[in-house]
């Protein structure tokens, strides 16, 4: 999961990162101004963006009013020093999907983020279920017929995606744009070598049973049967 923190302090953007991607195993990007957040919200693909309301150069309730307006349906989280009842309600009637206001616990923070990108793919539960597979995204465990499966990070990033997904086929440039963040280092068959891997956890043998790949078009995460 990608995620765009938009926020004009620095250390607290960084910090908010940190724990995304140590708790969460999330892909993030940081922009410390209103204009920058805008515009990448706008260009990239993220599965969540935070976004503090006191920004430079472009507030956070215009830059939602924005998104909204030009059907943008990223999950959207207000991170804020405001907490007056009519700036909460103001952020909700412009399509804000949640509201925290500062100071905040970070691991409610982390919840709340995993649960708004949970939801936003159809799934209101902590675990999700594909088949024999079971994944925990709160803990980030996962289990084969009952059996814990040790993942790499990036191998569990790639699951946990095609997991929200499962049953839609995953295009190769859309798993790229979603599991990597701007800093981040790839190649042309990374997403290639995490699959293999993980159907040798997973889904060993000839005949794949739960992912599958869909030549010219990308991946499915889906129990067939014989």
């Amino acid at each position: 999961m990608r995620v765009l923190i938009v926020e004009d302090e620095r250390q607290l953007a960084e910090n908010i990162a940190g724990l995304l991607r140590e708790q969460a195993s999330f892909a993030v990007d940081i922009s410390l101004d209103g204009e920058d957040g805008h515009h990448m919200a706008l260009t990239n693909p993220y599965d969540l963006i935070i976004l503090d309301l006191m920004l430079p150069k472009m507030d956070g309730l215009a830059i939602l009013r924005s998104l909204r307006a030009q059907r943008v349906q990223t999950p959207v989280l207000i991170l804020t020093a405001r907490d007056a009842t009519e700036d909460v309600v103001q952020g909700l009637d412009l399509g804000c999907d949640d509201y925290l206001t500062k100071p905040f616990e970070i691991a409610e923070l982390a919840a709340r983020c995993k649960a708004l990108i949970r939801r936003s793919h159809g799934h209101a539960a902590a675990v999700v279920t594909v088949g024999p597979v079971t994944i925990n995204t709160t803990a980030r465990q996962v289990t084969l017929q009952g059996q814990p499966v040790i993942l790499q990070a990036m191998e569990y990033r790639l699951l946990e995606y095609l997991a929200m997904r499962a049953g839609d086929i995953v295009s190769k440039a859309d798993l790229l744009e979603h599991l990597y963040d701007f800093d981040s280092e790839n190649f042309s068959n990374v997403i290639e070598v995490y699959i293999s891997s993980l159907r040798r956890k997973l889904d060993p043998g000839p005949a794949h049973k739960l992912i599958h790949t869909i030549r010219g078009q990308g991946y499915l995460l889906q129990e067939r049967r014989p």
